[in-house]
């Protein structure tokens, strides 16, 4: 089918990927259709098929382009000399800090790989893992010196991402807490969590 008169990839495409962001954030995967996503945009449902494959690659698409953000953004502020404590301050500050701008990608990120097919979830479990590596360098570091004090480093670090991926679960701009409060909260929850 013809590409869309007017329409461009490069504008498109992008505009393709909001719109499922937001529609599958907002009612799930499995209830969004591609005919509701060329809606939103305003395009003919076959059109769709000149800018993704199928709704298993756009979802897919949308995880690894979050994580792929995540993962430079991280590697942006990253200091890995840093002494155990001051990391994981940085990386609790840094993560909570980095997914209360993107809701839609945090729900979708974490709510929806049960949907991706094997090999994309190969895919983006791999990319969740170069990340999860990074936090659970940092605890067993701080155990080594004997700065933290948990049972196990895997489960610890699983622990502490799902702890502070939650607070966009609850955080409002403008509420009771500002988020550096918040930040400082969990900071000190995570580090009692520890045992430093």
């Amino acid at each position: 089918m013809a590409r869309t008169q007017g329409s461009h990839s490069d504008i498109t495409g992008p505009r393709i990927r909001a719109a499922a962001r937001v529609l599958f954030a907002r009612h799930g995967y499995a209830a969004v259709s591609m005919r509701q996503i060329a809606s939103e945009v305003g395009l003919q449902a076959g059109a769709l098929y000149n800018y993704t494959a199928d709704k298993q690659s756009l979802l897919a698409e949308l995880m690894r382009e979050h994580m792929d953000d995540l993962l430079e953004a991280r590697a942006d502020v990253n200091s890995p000399a840093k002494a155990p404590l001051e990391a994981l301050a940085e990386f609790v500050r840094f993560h909570i800090g980095f997914h209360i701008e993107r809701p839609d990608e945090v729900f979708i990120a974490y709510m929806e790989l049960r949907a991706l097919a094997p090999e994309n979830f190969a895919q983006i479990e791999g990319l969740r893992r170069q990340y999860e590596d990074e936090l659970e360098g940092i605890l067993r570091r701080g155990a080594q010196a004997g700065v933290f004090v948990f049972e196990d480093a895997k489960i610890t670090t699983l622990a502490v991402i799902a702890m502070l991926t939650g607070v966009n679960t609850w955080y409002r701009k403008g509420g009771r807490l500002s988020l550096e409060k918040v930040e400082d909260i969990y900071w000190n929850m995570v580090r009692r969590a520890v045992g430093a």
